[in-house]
């Protein structure tokens, strides 16, 4: 009887346990948590500009000048160049002006008009599309003259923006052309021009016949 009471002890402390070491078998311990890192996105690095950098055309006493002012903004140094360069083109002809070179990011500053030209004194003596020749200004294809005209131009370092550029128009107080184009031959002893020369030449000698006709009518006869 003894026996039968201690299998019956044995098969219910059974029972009880068998839930516990299934649930242990089915839920096992979480793995330790790994240690906690910071996450990290690289920030996309500003591009270089150079917004707010300008070259005008303007006239001073005659003559045609580019003024430029050029600020390079790059903070996380991309740009790969510190030389400055204006490049202005009409789609079919090109030319590429070297301006300097930038100081802290700053270049300003002027440059001769392309075709343009001052003696020592600062005084214009040449403008494009004009040459001198025979005594006298006389317009041309050549020397620059397609930069008056319909041009596009940019400022370029490593990056390039577009700027605003075109011929100074004549006004009164300013006229980036010769003056008086017709007449701008001078003879300097005579102070006529050679187209003017022969013209009264031949006036003068009209004249002349037309007193001496003058003098024979008037002449009294015998």
């Amino acid at each position: 009887m003894r026996k039968f009471f201690v299998a019956a002890a044995v098969s219910a402390s059974l029972l009880l346990l068998a839930p516990v070491g299934a649930s242990a078998a089915m839920d096992p311990e979480p793995p330790a948590p790994s240690p906690t890192s910071t996450s990290y996105t690289p920030d996309n690095p500003d591009e270089p500009t150079l917004a707010g950098s300008t070259a005008v055309g303007e006239c001073e006493r005659d003559v045609p000048w580019i003024s430029y002012s050029v600020t390079l903004t790059d903070p996380d140094n991309q740009s790969t160049s510190d030389e400055v360069y204006l490049v202005i083109t009409d789609g079919v002809n090109t030319i590429e002006i070297f301006l300097g070179t930038l100081v802290n990011g700053e270049l300003s500053g002027r440059v001769l008009w392309p075709g343009a030209s001052v003696d020592e004194n600062g005084i214009a003596d040449g403008w494009p599309g004009w040459a001198f020749e025979n005594g006298e200004w006389i317009e041309i294809d050549g020397n620059f003259a397609w930069t008056r005209g319909d041009i596009t131009a940019f400022i370029r370092v490593n990056p390039e923006v577009a700027v605003a550029l075109a011929y100074p128009p004549a006004t009164p107080e300013c006229n980036a052309n010769p003056r008086n184009p017709s007449t701008a031959g001078f003879l300097s002893s005579t102070g006529m021009s050679q187209l003017v020369l022969p013209t009264a030449i031949i006036g003068g000698l009209v004249l002349a016949a037309g007193l001496s006709l003058f003098v024979l009518r008037r002449r009294p006869r015998n």
